[in-house]
């Protein structure tokens, strides 16, 4: 099989490593003084939001049909209008999510791609002018 013909699920490690980006992410977000608005945003409890990040990372990547199954249409612009998230929500979030990609995606190519990608999903959420940010 060519790299064309493989999904970037597979080529980064599939559900383990997804799992493990996700953790990571949220590790950060945890313990990172720079993440603390964003943090704040979540309920105390994690796990269900880990879950749904996952899934939803899964089918993002090229991976089974997790999040759609369940939850249908991303919509995430519209499932995030009630939060914030102006420049310096949008940093923060991408500060851990750079860290969680560097410490888990060994194929170079495969990260930097994702990272590109994240990085416009991240500005395109923002909805917020950074004066208006709580």
């Amino acid at each position: 099989m060519t790299e064309a013909n493989v999904s970037m699920f597979e080529r980064i490690g599939g559900e383990h490593t997804i799992d493990r980006l996700v953790e990571s992410f949220y590790h950060r977000m945890d313990t990172l003084v720079e993440a603390r608005g964003i943090r704040d945003m979540h309920d105390p409890d994690l796990e269900p939001v880990k879950r749904v990040l996952k899934r939803y990372l899964t089918e993002w990547l090229g991976g089974p049909d997790l999040y759609s199954s369940e939850r249908g249409h991303p919509r995430l612009r519209q499932r995030h209008m009630g939060f914030p998230i102006g420049d310096a929500a949008r940093d923060a979030w991408m500060l851990c999510m750079d860290g969680a990609l560097a410490e888990t995606v060994a194929d170079e190519g495969a990260c930097q791609n994702i990272r590109e990608s994240m990085k416009k999903l991240a500005d395109w959420m923002r909805n917020r002018q950074d004066a208006e940010e709580g």
